[in-house]
């Protein structure tokens, strides 16, 4: 069969598929029409979060059979658009679990220590030593809220730096195994209760500007947010006015609701937020987990195809 793999996934992961017998074409940057044009005679699509694969494209590519996004979240791929044309599409929820949590807890730590602004003075010839008086992580309490793969990674982090952890997920009502120590809640509950907050939740119509000015005026005006899972999670409008009035002392911000952020993007202007342009998953293991999973995954997909 025919595999279109789009974004650049991981070469070994493309030569599995190969080896498999696919014949593979690997290309980057492509939107309709242009991807349309590519879909011919394509049953097999890889992506990663660039390419979006629209109703449009899914309309236009009636050989295509099967969808692989490599990552986590499906945001970038009109879902129930392919599953009324009977395409398969899948993801790889667990590769980037483990970058995502790093870089959470990189963001925290940054976050509450000064470390870019501190950074930049020294580069400028500036020695602020005093200026930038930060806050111990241990003993706060840190509000995961989406308690999944990427959430249990970070409260595991938080632990070994001596912080409380607060959870709330409406499918994981319940600490797993292992979990006991953390304590679920209500969302409002960890809100009001959270130092630190922290969102690990897919894009969704439901999970779509989720945290807005509502939100917002439950936290502590001195707690502290870090998102890196999707842009649309959190409502800029309102994470801006909060943090310009103070009602919100700061916050990390590794996605955007629309990427790549423009230069001008007021959220970026603000001293108080640490903005990083997505790069939650962006280490070589990821990569290769995430490549590696997608071909699995595709392959047994269209294994399952050819039997039917």
């Amino acid at each position: 069969m025919k595999v279109l793999a789009c974004d650049g996934i991981d070469p070994a992961a493309v030569k599995r598929i190969r080896d498999a017998g696919h014949e593979v074409t690997e290309v980057k940057g492509l939107a309709a029409p242009d991807l349309l044009t590519a879909l011919r005679g394509v049953q097999g699509l890889l992506v990663r979060s660039a390419t979006k694969v629209t109703a449009e494209v899914l309309a236009g590519a009636p050989d295509l059979k099967v969808v692989v996004r490599a990552g986590t979240g499906l945001d970038n791929v009109d879902v129930a658009a392919a599953e009324a044309r009977g395409v398969i599409v899948r993801n790889t929820p667990n590769a980037n679990s483990v970058s995502v949590a790093e870089i959470t807890f990189a963001m925290l730590l940054a976050l509450e220590r000064h470390i870019a602004s501190a950074a930049a003075d020294l580069r400028a010839g500036r020695w602020e030593k005093t200026k930038y008086q930060g806050r111990e992580v241990a003993g706060r309490m840190l509000g995961v809220i989406g308690f999944g793969r990427i959430g249990q990674e970070v409260a595991n982090r938080a632990r070994a730096f001596g912080m409380n952890v607060l959870a709330y997920d409406p499918v994981v009502t319940s600490g797993p195994a292992g979990f006991e120590w953390v304590r679920h809640t209500d969302r409002d509950t960890l809100l009001r209760e959270c130092d630190i907050l922290t969102l690990h939740v897919p894009l969704t119509d439901d999970t779509r500007h989720s945290l807005s000015a509502r939100e917002f005026a439950l936290m502590k005006p001195d707690a502290g947010l870090v998102n890196a899972s999707r842009g649309g999670v959190v409502d800029e409008a309102a994470l801006l006015a909060a943090l310009r009035a103070g009602t919100l002392r700061a916050a990390a911000v590794d996605v955007f609701e629309k990427e790549p952020a423009s230069a001008d993007h007021p959220l970026l202007s603000l001293p108080n937020v640490l903005p990083l342009p997505h790069l939650g998953a962006s280490t070589g293991e990821a990569q290769r987990r995430a490549g590696m999973d997608a071909a699995d995954t595709l392959l047994e997909a269209l294994a399952t195809l050819s039997t039917r």
